[in-house]
């Protein structure tokens, strides 16, 4: 009887079927710690667009400043590339500081290019007014300070945000040259539940 060589077909075949009994537990079919949900299970009714206008208001001046430097730049940076702060940013309805305060920007910015102004921005806008109260939407994204609009993403949220998504769009609408302190114009569009 002729010995049988395996073929590339054959081998491949095999390989899948490892790959197979190994993946299995990764879907949840017969695993401990993962299941499927079903929809109806967590509440999710039909998912709809909602579009939020705010101004996010960085004061890095005074005596009380809502951002914070924790990181300092890189000696003779021309773009203060490695800077970061912390923020705990006021949110308002209007451009002014003394406007309705409907939240908070909480979260970090840092300095992340050598060659131009651009931040990695990592927030959350943690609402407190209205039916947003202890909600919260997670921008994580990069923000060139110096182009008139900016966009960056939504990948999450919590509260009346769960599985949201989106993307929201920065404007600056006063910069402080001597102070640094920045009213930035927000423009978010989220599809939530």
């Amino acid at each position: 009887m002729a010995r049988q060589i395996p073929t590339l077909s054959s081998k491949l075949t095999a390989v899948f079927i490892l790959i197979s009994f190994i993946t299995i537990p990764a879907t949840g079919k017969s695993s401990d710690f993962v299941k499927i949900v079903d929809r109806d299970s967590l509440g999710l009714g039909k998912e709809k667009v909602s579009h939020f206008k705010f101004f996010w208001h960085d004061i890095v001046s005074g005596r009380r400043p809502t951002s914070m430097k924790i990181v300092q730049a890189i000696n003779n940076s021309a773009t203060m590339f490695g800077l970061i702060r912390m923020i705990d940013n006021p949110l308002t309805d209007g451009p002014e500081l003394s406007s309705k305060l409907i939240g908070k920007a909480q979260g970090f910015y840092g300095s992340a290019s050598q060659q131009e102004v651009s931040l990695l921005m990592t927030m959350n806008f943690a609402f407190s007014e209205g039916e947003y109260n202890g909600s919260t939407i997670t921008v994580l994204g990069r923000n060139e300070v110096f182009n008139k609009v900016r966009e960056m993403p939504v990948i999450g949220g919590s509260g009346l945000f769960r599985f949201a998504r989106g993307y929201v769009l920065a404007t600056t609408h006063k910069f402080n040259l001597k102070s640094g302190d920045a009213t930035v114009e927000y423009n978010v569009y989220v599809m939530h539940y």
